[in-house]
């Protein structure tokens, strides 16, 4: 397998090489060369298998040799050994029309651990195979920060510097990054939005010589092995319900900001999962939503929501869909990027919308529905949904049809975000984990929001 850039001017890469170089040097995003694709037979076979299991066939289609089949299959249980539940993801029924596939089962209670538990181990491996130290730099809106300071704090040969919006994640999210006090971790509270962060993450990345130079390696999901981690559960979702006798096709509904959780579904789909819709819930961040229903691509105004870990308008993940959209066409993806820069937009003709809405299908939730999704959710089925997962579920209410099965992807644990459910009058309790945190020293460093600032912290960490 080789990874190629979607805007064409670096040469094909294996795999170590691709996860190593995050941002493509030429500034777009690294994509399989070829989709590998699954046929009806593949996914009867791989119908009993467990979630390591499967995701170790997974890998194998996009790493092939490249890591002997041992090593990998190691990194795999090594990865997913440490979830509460041992399905890793498992899928609840709510009703008839709706399932719940739960993705917060890991230690830090989110569905970035299943991805970043997976990449912190495969840095591991590259560092102690190369002998080579790994700088690791990301930006979160909450929850990429956590998992992925969880997946490498303590490790040998690697540093980790996160970068995340002050007072825009939750106390939770803060305090899972920032109480943890390894010497290899660095935790910066920037002054602005997790937009901010991520156009300084990219900035620097696209600085080459620097991003050489200090040896900096991608944790967001701009790095092509996040998406792939991601397109397991998927296709682990299909299987379970397929087992348990629903032969419906599956809708699913993926709350989503950064495009990159419902990008691994529509690469799922490419592969031959038979996925119904795929539904795009924003919230009211909702650059995606206004992509697939009006075809424009734009930033609005910025809103703070319940659902912070969404609350963010250029969704680094989108470019990759581009490159498909426009049939592999590196050059016209160069060009809207291009004007994206320069404009500040990007305007699909008409006659690729429909193509869009073939793809997806896309609603916004508006601060009040997501709470009233909470609320009535647990009033009526007794389940607790975070304010993300609510988002996933109003959208699967308004867009699933009579007749069709919707799974929910559930992306944090609902204790995550306490203040949001308590609006609602709602009462939980902390897993013990997570009561912990409240009591613990916190460590960080409160910074400007310029990218000179942000590389003098990192020349002194490195």
């Amino acid at each position: 397998m080789e990874y190629i850039s979607t805007r064409g001017q670096v040469a094909p890469l294996g795999f170590i090489d691709a996860i190593l170089m995050g941002l493509a040097d030429d500034g777009g995003l690294l994509v399989p060369k070829a989709v590998p694709q699954v046929d009806a037979a593949t996914l009867q076979a791989w119908g009993k298998l467990t979630y390591a299991e499967l995701a170790l066939e997974i890998f194998t289609l996009y790493i092939g040799d490249e890591i002997p089949k041992e090593e990998l299959q190691r990194l795999v249980e090594d990865s997913y050994g440490t979830f509460r539940d041992a399905d890793v993801t498992p899928v609840r029924r709510i009703n008839n029309g709706l399932y719940v596939l739960e993705l917060f089962h890991g230690p830090t209670f989110a569905f970035k651990d299943i991805a970043l538990q997976f990449l912190g181990n495969l840095y591991a491996y590259v560092s102690k195979q190369t002998n080579s130290i790994i700088h690791i730099l990301g930006a979160t809106s909450g929850d990429t920060g956590a998992s992925a300071i969880e997946g490498v704090r303590g490790k040998e040969g690697i540093r980790i510097c996160i970068l995340h919006p002050s007072g825009k994640v939750s106390k939770v999210q803060e305090l899972q990054m920032t109480t943890v006090d390894d010497a290899n971790v660095l935790n910066l509270a920037v002054d602005g939005t997790f937009d901010d962060c991520q156009r300084i993450i990219k900035e620097l990345f696209a600085d080459v010589a620097f991003k050489h130079k200090y040896h900096l390696r991608a944790i967001n999901s701009i790095n092509i092995a996040r998406i792939l981690a991601q397109t397991v559960y998927y296709f682990y979702a299909y299987l379970q319900l397929a087992q348990q006798g629903q032969s419906e096709r599956m809708n699913f509904s993926v709350p989503t900001g950064n495009f990159g959780d419902i990008f691994a579904g529509y690469l799922a789909k490419r592969m031959g999962l038979p996925i119904g819709k795929l539904i795009l819930a924003t919230n009211e961040n909702n650059i995606l939503e206004r992509f697939v229903n009006e075809g424009v691509y734009a930033p609005g105004e910025f809103r703070g929501t319940h659902s912070p870990s969404m609350d963010i308008q250029v969704a680094s993940n989108f470019e990759r869909y581009l490159y498909y959209l426009y049939g592999e066409d590196s050059v016209e993806v160069s060009r809207l990027m291009g004007q994206f820069t320069t404009e500040g937009s990007i305007v699909i003709p008409s006659d690729r919308i429909g193509q869009v809405q073939a793809d997806f299908a896309a609603y916004g939730v508006k601060n009040d529905e997501c709470l009233d999704t909470i609320g009535d959710y647990f009033a009526k089925y007794d389940y607790l949904l975070d304010p993300h997962t609510a988002c996933g579920v109003a959208a699967s209410d308004r867009l699933t049809e009579e007749g069709e099965v919707t799974v929910a992807l559930s992306t944090a644990h609902p204790a995550k975000f306490d203040e949001s459910i308590r609006l609602r009058g709602i009462e939980q309790t902390y897993p013990e984990q997570i009561g912990a945190l409240f009591g613990k020293a916190q460590h960080q460093k409160q910074i400007g929001g310029s990218n000179a600032e942000i590389k003098a912290e990192l020349e002194r960490f490195f």
